[in-house]
């Protein structure tokens, strides 16, 4: 049994097994802060060695290492008769049931989860080495056969040997239980936190949205008249001006309108019912096709493509998808719109795609970000919200959306529902 000297070392040395550095190091710091001497090694064939020469008075080995595992060594500190009364601790993940049974057999007198807690680890080795002298009562030669997942095992543990054991791994559960119900409840309270955060930003939003189109529609309506009523008593400066707060104060509200909708789809409840989305899709594109009827374009929508869904938000998602692939082509010589669905992983992926002016695969993620473009306003004017809203409505509906492109070879949408 160890005991402490009177300059305050205690007598003996603790064997930390241990081929990560890092971890080693932590266990020496931790050990020599409580007066302990520490000895460490990188594997099971040296540390074994060392311990044949002058045995510690307690071992705490790894149980992943090269050339020898912690099972292994654990094992052959046991079945020596100088060595098998060392308190001996495993550190493990203990993420196998197995490891339990192997730590048995082995005859190791307690697990310590990684990563391990200080306190309980320093606990656990005051109380081996306050015992060690009490191992001799209730020992046992006779084998215990025990039956497992219908596999007999036979385990030559010491009874008193295997109760320190199994209390161990019941002990590390019941505080890893404490530690998960702790976070499990800091979890909630953070989502609870975060939904009120959202709600009172969608809140803002809309507040804000809604309130800037009063003014908004003032200096619209005093431009327009102005135009109108003065546009022969300005000279070509002034009507330039004009013109410049007109279609400003227009791009002005489609962004407001574009937000609006987009703080809208994080509260509107969902009702799905079935819906035909090819019917859908021609619809859409018609009236896409109203605003440039002299356009000569190109669409293949597949025939019979159904969902179930909430008709007015995936409505949302098809006018920006439809829009977007009708906008990024209006450069392109013979322009193609195609909506078509496919069979991935048993589930049906719905797809719209163009052969327009596409964009860098690598930057793919920032199409779904609100406000982010991948294409100057000069080229091709939007907002940049409505993909992030076909993004959010597509999420509530259980689904997902990804993109697919290349520059100059147009981009392809792709989007699935639960």
């Amino acid at each position: 049994m160890s005991h402490l000297f009177s300059n305050g070392e205690r007598e003996g040395y603790i064997m930390v097994v241990e081929d990560s550095r890092s971890q080693a190091m932590m266990l020496k710091s931790l050990l020599k802060k409580h007066d302990y001497e520490v000895r460490d090694f990188e594997n099971g064939v040296t540390a074994l060695e060392a311990a044949r020469k002058e045995a510690p008075i307690l071992i705490i080995s790894d149980v992943v290492m090269p050339e020898m595992d912690g099972y292994e060594f654990c094992e052959k500190v046991k079945s020596s008769r100088e060595l098998r009364e060392i308190p001996f601790i495993l550190l493990t993940t203990l993420q196998d049931s197995m490891d339990i049974i192997k730590g048995l057999q082995a005859g190791s007198d307690n697990f310590i989860t990684k990563p391990f807690d200080p306190k309980y680890l320093l606990s656990r080795i005051n109380y081996l080495l306050a015992n060690r002298e009490l191992r001799d009562q209730g020992t046992s030669d006779l084998v215990l056969e025990i039956m497992f997942n219908g596999q007999k095992y036979a385990i030559n543990s010491e009874r008193k040997q295997i109760l320190d054991l199994l209390l161990s791994v019941y002990e590390n559960a019941i505080q890893q239980n404490h530690q998960l119900m702790e976070a499990q409840s800091e979890l909630r309270r953070s989502n609870e936190h975060l939904l009120t955060l959202n709600r009172d930003l969608e809140a803002f939003s809309y507040t804000i949205s809604h309130d800037l189109r009063t003014p908004l529609n003032h200096i619209s309506m005093s431009a327009q008249l102005l135009y109108q009523h003065y546009m022969d008593k300005l000279d070509e400066a002034g009507a330039s001006y004009v013109e410049t707060i007109h279609s400003t104060t227009r791009s002005m509200a489609e962004m407001i309108n574009d937000l609006l909708q987009f703080s809208r789809t994080g509260t509107i409840n969902i009702h799905p019912q079935p819906i035909d989305l090819s019917e859908m899709c021609l619809k859409v594109m018609q009236w896409i096709h109203q605003d440039n009827p002299d356009r000569k374009i190109e669409i293949k929508v597949e025939e019979n493509m159904s969902l179930n869904a909430d008709h007015s938000l995936l409505l949302v998602v098809v006018k920006n998808l439809l829009g977007n692939a009708w906008k990024y082509t209006s450069k392109t010589e013979n322009p193609v719109i195609r909506v078509y669905h496919i069979k991935k992983d048993n589930e049906t992926v719905f797809c719209v795609s163009d052969n327009g002016a596409g964009f860098e695969q690598a930057r793919a993620s920032n199409l779904f970000t609100p406000f982010v473009r991948l294409h100057t306003q000069e080229d091709f004017p939007r907002t940049g919200v409505g993909l992030a809203t076909a993004k959010r409505i597509i999420e509530r509906h259980g689904g997902k959306i990804w993109a697919e492109g290349e520059t100059g070879k147009g981009a392809s949408f792709f989007f699935t529902v639960a």
